[in-house]
């Protein structure tokens, strides 16, 4: 859904073809995904503290899901006018807000299905089938409606149908490869709490876990760390497509096939370092990823020339799906096994209580400095300083 949605196609649409202006479309995206961000900031944390006093994460991920493709599928009405230019927004938040909680609850789920030392491999293993799954919907997209000539189902390409087709096609995508979580995955039994008394009882476990962190002091220095360079992450994935089709002129199919090379290399990376998370330890390969992705954003803001950019985009596929699957792997190895729901919203939290700050300082230098490629210098601000919080760290079990 992010790849399709967030990242690159509707993406790329929203600033050339309904916003129609460049750099005001890059503004306007980044902050729809800083308000979609904050919201996800605000609840995340009090819905995983709910879900560990009910016991089960199925009805959670079920709802924010089905969230998540109505709002994708209601995206197929944003015509290329700016009039929709609102609309399109809020149906992109909302998007967004479905993905990012239904992953709070789906990511509690890793403790109570991998052993400790396998954690790390579990992790990579899932996110690397999630690019796969991506790049499979990518083409799909790419080939049945984007390429096709003549657009299937009397689409038009004059209003952008084959592009907009996309959104409730992804919809459909979800529902067909989403059911066998649902029915094969083991889900932790009911509490036997009410829904009132859950809400309470989560409420005030939340509250205390905040009033008493210092048990918890590991955790919460690599919440901090992980705040930064996620959003750095973040960003770079809500305003990657759009970079892509303006900076360098790519048509959506261009943009697209881009975004297929980079799941192909973004799922490999994942599965790769998943083996050196297990045998290394999750901190390091967050280390090396992130000092990695430093060093080759900073490279492609600075070419030109759209072979390089190509090159360096694939580059940077390689380690972003480690980055995610490691914080994900270590996570899973500092939550107490009776507090996973609520310490993967506090996880999702430092995913997003500053995430609104990377997409708005992007918009806001961007059009400052009138510049896309100054703006998106901020995301590399952003590894820098998560990269050094990060270091000082210590992992358990690990010398």
């Amino acid at each position: 859904m992010p790849t399709v949605v967030i990242t690159f196609v509707f993406a790329a649409y929203f600033a050339r073809g309904i916003v129609g202006n460049e750099v005001e479309g890059t503004a306007l995206w980044s902050w729809g995904l800083a308000a979609s961000s904050l919201l996800v900031a605000v609840s995340a944390p009090v819905l995983g503290a709910i879900a560990d006093a009910g016991g089960r994460r199925k009805p959670w991920i079920f709802g924010f899901s089905a969230l998540m493709a109505i709002a994708a599928a209601l995206l197929w009405f944003a015509a290329p006018d700016p009039a929709w230019t609102l609309y399109a927004l809020g149906m992109v938040v909302l998007v967004n807000l479905g993905f990012e909680l239904s992953t709070v609850f789906y990511n509690a789920m890793l403790p109570d299905l991998a052993s400790h030392d396998r954690v790390g491999r579990i992790s990579g293993w899932a996110w690397a089938v999630g690019y796969f799954g991506g790049l499979a919907c990518l083409i799909l997209v790419l080939v049945g409606l984007i390429q096709a000539d003549p657009p299937p189902f009397g689409l038009s390409d004059k209003h952008a149908e084959d592009v907009r087709a996309a959104m409730p096609l992804l919809s459909i995508w979800l529902v067909v490869f989403g059911w066998p979580m649902f029915v094969f995955t083991p889900d932790r039994p009911s509490g036997g709490l009410g829904k009132t008394e859950a809400m309470r009882q989560g409420l005030r476990r939340l509250r205390s876990t905040i009033n008493n962190l210092r048990p918890h002091k590991t955790i919460i220095r690599f919440l901090i760390a992980r705040l930064f360079y996620i959003d750095g992450l973040n960003t770079l994935f809500g305003l990657g497509g759009v970079y892509a089709a303006t900076a360098f002129d790519m048509s959506e199919a261009e943009v697209i096939q881009f975004a297929i090379a980079l799941n192909v290399t973004a799922g490999l990376g994942a599965m790769g370092f998943a083996w050196i998370d297990d045998r290394f330890g999750a901190k390091l390969t967050i280390n090396f990823s992130v000092t990695a992705l430093v060093l080759l954003c900073t490279s492609i803001l600075l070419v030109r020339d759209v072979t390089w950019f190509w090159a360096l985009g694939m580059a940077i596929g390689i380690f972003i799906g480690p980055v995610q699957s490691a914080s994900r792997s270590l996570m899973a190895r500092l939550a107490p096994p009776d507090m996973t729901g609520e310490m993967f919203g506090l996880f999702a939290l430092s995913g997003r209580v500053t995430a609104f700050i990377g997409p708005l300082l992007v918009g806001v230098v961007a059009t400052v400095a009138n510049s896309q490629r100054v703006g998106m210098g901020v995301i590399v601000l952003l590894f820098v300083v998560g990269l050094a919080l990060m270091l000082p760290l210590e992992e358990p079990g690990r010398s």
